[in-house]
């Protein structure tokens, strides 16, 4: 159970008002640009689901488990630090616990099934991770089966208490004394231990098959990138691939280390800056995807902000739009020559841009 004190309730330590401004306002600033950039990205490839790559594919959905994160386990975050205390039946507290270890453990394993997919492109070529056939893309959904499993003990853990005489708070309930330092050693080995130890064997072998076919001096292909022989696009993946693996490392490492810390140390410090600070970095990590994704990518960038800024003008311009389709079709049929042929490529392009 919680330690309690003399009457009987858990022990409560009263915030640091600025602190808490200084958080509410950092987390206020991470949502809207996850929120903003996943959403964005994710529309973007939605519309393009016709020319999906398997790369794209983990990229959708690391979007998804990037959107959980920002709008279940920031966002519930935010407003619980505006009210400083959680507002909601019990149900509520159980529920929003799940969801923000969910949005971690997605998130996570996403990109671990991504990297282990670009192992097996490059180190077995010739075994396929998931066959063309499959309907369903087994890696994605391994990865959101492990989270919506994995994310279960929180329902039991947290509940609805007293904190003080008639206030009530979302709060964990743990064995004495060992039982809050099993938690977070149990949900630090899954969720950043074991993921790490996964992408970075996987990345080290990758590397290591890369240096063998260099020295082996393998013959490269027209469209190679004179990297091992594989093309530019493969190259491309891979390189996206290590910038997500050590932005999510550089986002995490800190929070489970203080985790742990604050854990294990009973002298460890609670609400300072610099343990709050930290702590947010984790969720930064919602943000940078996206934009590590758009850095690597050809014409998504343009596409996206294309996307953003042409939706407000989608309505006023649609009339705009069948007027000149009507005017195109009829001067096709009026003019049967080669300028038929030129007209109706001219609206094909446009229709794909």
């Amino acid at each position: 159970m919680c330690p309690t004190n003399s009457s009987g309730f858990p022990e409560f330590v009263p915030r640091d008002e600025y602190l808490a401004k200084v958080e509410i306002a950092l987390l206020g600033v991470i949502f809207v640009s996850a929120a903003i950039l996943n959403t964005a990205l994710l529309c973007v490839l939605w519309r393009q689901r016709k020319q999906m790559t398997r790369m794209r594919v983990f990229v959708f959905h690391l979007c998804l488990a990037d959107l959980v994160v920002a709008f279940f386990q920031v966002c519930p975050q935010l407003l619980w630090d505006i009210t400083d205390r959680f507002v909601g039946p019990d149900f509520m507290c159980r529920l929003v616990k799940y969801l923000q270890v969910l949005g971690m453990f997605s998130s996570t394993y996403m990109i671990v099934v991504m990297t282990v997919d670009r192992y097996q492109a490059v180190c077995n070529p010739m075994v396929k991770f998931q066959r063309a056939r499959t309907r369903f893309n087994i890696p994605v959904c391994l990865s959101w089966g492990i989270s919506l499993i994995g994310s279960l003990p929180q329902i039991f853990i947290f509940s609805q208490i007293e904190v003080e005489p008639g206030v009530f708070d979302c709060w964990a309930t743990f064995i004495q004394p060992w039982g809050l330092q099993t938690y977070i050693t149990w949900t630090t080995l899954v969720i950043f231990v074991l993921p790490v130890i996964t992408v970075v064997i996987c990345q080290v072998r990758i590397c290591r098959a890369i240096q063998t076919n260099l020295y082996q001096k393998a013959p490269l292909a027209p469209r190679a990138s004179g990297v091992a022989g594989m093309s530019k696009a493969r190259v491309k993946t891979l390189k996206m691939t290590v910038v997500i693996v050590l932005a999510y490392i550089l986002c995490w490492a800190p929070f489970f280390t203080v985790q742990l810390w604050s854990a294990w140390d009973n002298d460890a410090p609670k609400e300072t800056a610099i343990f709050t600070i930290l702590m947010l970095l984790a969720s930064l990590n919602s943000c940078a995807n996206p934009c590590i994704y758009l850095l690597f990518s050809g014409q998504i960038p343009q596409r996206m902000v294309t996307f953003l800024c042409k939706r407000h003008r989608e309505g006023k311009d649609s009339m705009n739009e069948e007027a000149t389709l009507v005017s195109t079709l009829y001067m096709s049929f009026k003019n049967v020559s080669i300028s038929r042929k030129g007209e109706i490529d001219h609206l094909d392009t446009g229709d794909l841009r």
